[in-house]
């Protein structure tokens, strides 16, 4: 416990809402907050941590942005509009919680205990919001917020560039069994009671407490390169489902979408291509992903291959399938766009698989962008799931497979 010296306030009756700051302006990441990882916008994955924590009432999104606004509405949060001079980048994160709190409170609202979520942080753990809010509705602390355990040796570099130990004795290195711990904020979320942030004006007051997360949930996303590697983690961690104190655990899930579209070659193939003396093509498919698509259009739900070839191998492949498709297809994208919106169908209830660059605009609009095992680097990282089939190796049929085990009531 980190103690303030400033008077408690204990935390009201009313309700504990989780706010989220996510303005549209970024420095370092365009558009930060709506970049996908795992193939889910960070606003959006800030929501579902959120939401998925028994402790919160309400999740509001504080917002300038119209594209984050119906991101976050779609995720079930309520949105409040930020004014234009709390959006800038100098305008402080407790600048947004505080006009949120007040817009809350015009409209009839009661507030307890906020959760102060921050978007950038792609894996928030719902269970580490929980233990917040019961920090501060227990009244064991005025203010809680996210760390993990650090045993590291720290450094600065003094005014001529010299490196100067501050943690710890440069002569004596004792082992790591021998060192007190440090806490490293993850800046993922903070908790505190309403009246008493008010009073203070910033999020550390009072009585401070840590909750501690696993050091490998604490990514937060800053420039390019953590992009990179939060995308990389989220093949694990969201295909996973759970997580436990040393990490992902392997529990692969259903698929929830109203309807499946491919891309064909590298999906449906092998991504090979047999040329005989005439000139032909022939390729190579697995027969169990027929069997699959057989049973996805028993189930009535809707399939559909979106390819930028025009061999007629494509067609006869598809009227085989009994399949529609779109081939000599350039722009997937707006094609996919077409598609859904012709069979009213959302881009949100839409898994896409594809395996290569030219399906990044098709992935980048639907629910579920789906990479097969030997996709490339920047479709994988794309993907909410990476598949363990390659294409023309039942990956279809594994796709499928997820799709018909969801439990999803219709």
């Amino acid at each position: 416990m980190i103690n303030q010296n400033i008077g408690t306030v204990t935390a009201g009756e009313g309700i504990t809402v989780a706010i989220i700051p996510a303005r549209g302006g970024s420095q370092q990441v365009p558009r930060k907050n709506l970049s996908r990882i795992g193939g889910i916008p960070l606003v959006e994955r800030a929501v579902r941590s959120a939401a998925g924590a028994d402790g919160v009432d309400l999740v509001v999104v504080s917002t300038d942005d119209d594209e984050i606004a119906d991101v976050s509405t779609a995720a079930g949060a309520r949105v409040i509009r930020r004014p234009a001079e709390l959006s800038g980048n100098t305008a402080s994160s407790e600048s947004a919680v505080l006009h949120a709190l007040d817009e809350l409170e015009r409209g009839g609202e009661s507030v307890g205990v906020v959760v102060f979520v921050q978007a950038t942080s792609p894996f928030i753990s719902s269970a580490g919001i929980d233990a917040a809010v019961d920090d501060i509705r227990s009244d064991r602390y005025d203010s809680v917020f996210a760390a993990h355990e650090t045993y590291g040796f720290l450094w600065r570099c003094d005014e001529n560039d010299a490196a100067v130990a501050i943690n710890h004795d440069a002569a004596h290195r004792p082992r790591r069994q021998d060192r007190e711990p440090h806490y490293l904020e993850t800046g993922a979320f903070y908790a505190f009671n309403a009246e008493g942030f008010r009073q203070a004006g910033h999020r550390f007051f009072g009585r401070v407490g840590i909750v501690e997360v696993p050091e490998w949930s604490a990514v937060e996303i800053d420039d390019a390169q953590h992009l990179a590697v939060a995308s990389a983690l989220a093949n694990l961690v969201d295909e996973a489902g759970t997580v436990d104190e040393s990490g992902p655990v392997d529990e692969s899930g259903g698929i929830d979408v109203r309807a499946v579209v491919t891309d064909f070659d590298g999906v449906h193939t092998d991504d090979t291509v047999l040329v005989d003396s005439d000139g032909r093509e022939q390729v190579r498919v697995s027969r169990e992903d027929g069997m699959g698509v057989a049973r996805l259009r028993h189930a009535g739900i809707p399939m559909l291959i979106l390819s930028t070839e025009v061999n007629p191998v494509v067609r006869a492949r598809a009227d085989k399938l009994r399949v529609p498709v779109l081939h000599g297809i350039e722009d997937k994208e707006s094609a996919l766009a077409e598609w859904a919106a012709e069979n009213q169908i959302g881009l949100s209830d839409i898994a896409y698989l594809g395996n290569d660059v030219n399906d990044l605009g098709a992935m980048r609009i639907v629910g579920w962008p789906v990479a097969v095992a030997n996709a490339h680097p920047l479709v994988r990282a794309q993907a909410r799931v990476v598949l363990s089939r390659s294409g023309g190796q039942g990956a279809v049929r594994e796709l499928i497979e997820r799709v018909l085990t969801a439990d999803r009531p219709r």
